[in-house]
């Protein structure tokens, strides 16, 4: 039987290779579970379970298998060392958590204490899976990123699947072939996910899109055409699909 630990600290770097020099392939954000396929002394070869994604973790000292009662609902959310007093640290959207004492606004877990309205249950859903994408504006592109602090566009995609209770693989490219339901570009509305070689994006409306696009170094809502002509004519790709989560 498999072994998981889960990740007790804000936003962990997974790395291609077994040093802080290779390319940050993602991220784990707290909560996030794992398998240990492979040990050095200053590093872990993992799996995360909630996508499968494989690389290399410094060695810490991580929990045992958490499993969350709970979940952030806001991009980002403050810990607090009291109830509401003394800010310690902020968790990002989607993190999951194990409440074990409450006040009346507050709950309280490992790390502190959060404001009720800030979590959701953890069997939670969203009627719009997309509900809360537009908090994400502005915030920086990061490559491998997964949180408040960067985020990359198919982490954008993954991280509100992921809070919604869905699988979503972590790459593009793993994506688009996962979701199967393809839709005209005519026919595109509201949540349609718009695939290119190696970028995509969420359908805000018929008209407008959202994505963490890295030439302009942040999350960014433009128009679908607009996007469409720009990605053709900066880097010479086509829109390969757009697909519609069923």
């Amino acid at each position: 039987m498999t072994k998981f630990y889960t990740n007790n600290f804000m936003v962990i770097n997974l790395h291609k290779k077994p040093s802080t020099k290779s390319e940050v392939v993602t991220q784990m954000i707290y909560g996030d579970s794992f398998s240990i396929q492979n040990k050095t002394k200053k590093w872990l070869k993992i799996k995360i379970k909630e996508d499968n994604y494989k690389g290399y973790i410094k060695k810490k000292k991580y929990s045992n298998f958490i499993r969350p009662t709970h979940k952030i609902s806001v991009l980002k959310s403050k810990i607090f060392k009291f109830p509401n007093r003394i800010k310690l640290n902020e968790i990002s959207f989607g993190c999951k958590i194990k409440i074990i004492n409450n006040s009346l606004s507050s709950y309280k877990f490992s790390k502190g204490w959060i404001n009720k309205k800030d979590v959701k249950p953890i069997s939670y859903k969203d009627r719009d899976i997309f509900k809360n994408i537009k908090d994400f504006k502005n915030i920086k592109y990061k490559w491998g990123g997964k949180s408040f602090k960067g985020i990359d566009c198919s982490a954008l995609v993954q991280v509100f699947l992921n809070f919604n209770n869905k699988f979503c693989p972590r790459d593009a490219k793993d994506q688009v072939r996962y979701f199967n339901k393809n839709i005209k570009l005519k026919d595109i509305k509201k949540n349609d996910i718009i695939y290119w070689k190696g970028h995509v994006a969420i359908a805000l409306s018929n008209k407008k899109l959202i994505h963490a696009y890295g030439p302009m170094k942040k999350t960014i809502i433009m128009g679908i055409d607009q996007t469409i002509k720009r990605i053709e004519k900066t880097a010479g790709l086509k829109v390969i699909a757009i697909k519609r989560l069923k």
